[in-house]
């Protein structure tokens, strides 16, 4: 079970864009179960390097960078704003501007 949800996190997260951030809350809502950003979160903390996801676009639901140890959010919001993201003054994501609307899944 926790195999194949980790599977779909991966392949959600692999078509976030360039510029766009995606929340732990939205892709586990994705996923038919809002009820497991949690479990979305620990997915990202085990995602195989190999997959060279662009995890750094999975952000919490305000828009903040991802905790330490997981994430560096320096690293994070670096990589962000090379990408063309923005950011408040609270530090935030504008996540009006930045929130990934998928089209299907």
């Amino acid at each position: 079970m926790m195999g194949q949800f980790f599977k779909q996190v991966y392949e959600i997260v692999a078509q976030i864009p360039e510029g766009k951030v995606a929340t732990y809350g939205q892709i586990a809502a994705l996923l038919d179960q809002p009820r497991n950003a949690r479990v979305v979160g620990w997915a990202m903390h085990s995602a195989p390097f190999e997959l060279n996801l662009p995890c750094h676009r999975v952000v919490n639901k305000v828009g903040s960078m991802g905790p330490e140890p997981l994430c560096n959010p320096k690293e994070q919001r670096k990589l962000l704003e090379n990408e063309g993201v923005t950011f408040k003054a609270n530090g935030c994501i504008d996540l009006e501007k930045h929130l990934w609307a998928p089209v299907e899944i």
